[in-house]
């Protein structure tokens, strides 16, 4: 499980980054980027039922309605990977808006803007 783990967490967030996230792991933090690649990776972004598009717009949306602004930009741009557009993206934090509230959108907004912007996917 460990291994399409790992396989499904490369193809969604790039071989750079689970480079750089697993080998920067101490010996305290190793153990949970193993459950995060066995559980996260391996059980429930490899389930069959949904396409990894619907996911990512999914995690873009839970972020944001948790706050969660430490994860936002990695998953904004394993959304592009996935296929998400950029308007995509803006609409679900503009529905995320309605149901989690206009200050979680708003943070997201600027953190989503940016990381588009860096990956040249806004051209104006």
């Amino acid at each position: 499980m460990a291994d399409d783990g790992e396989r499904v967490r490369r193809e969604v967030l790039g071989d750079e980054h689970v480079d750089k996230t697993l080998g920067g792991a101490s010996e305290y933090g190793a153990p949970f980027q193993d459950y995060l690649t066995r559980v996260a990776w391996g059980e429930v972004w490899a389930r069959p039922g949904l396409d990894r598009r619907t996911r990512s717009c999914l995690t873009i949306a839970l972020l944001t309605a948790l706050k969660a602004e430490n994860e936002l930009a990695m998953h904004v741009r394993a959304a592009i990977n996935n296929g998400v557009t950029a308007l995509e993206i803006r609409e679900v934090i503009i529905h995320t808006a309605l149901y989690a509230g206009i200050p979680a959108a708003n943070a997201a907004f600027a953190i989503a803007e940016s990381t588009l912007r860096e990956m040249g996917e806004l051209g104006d």
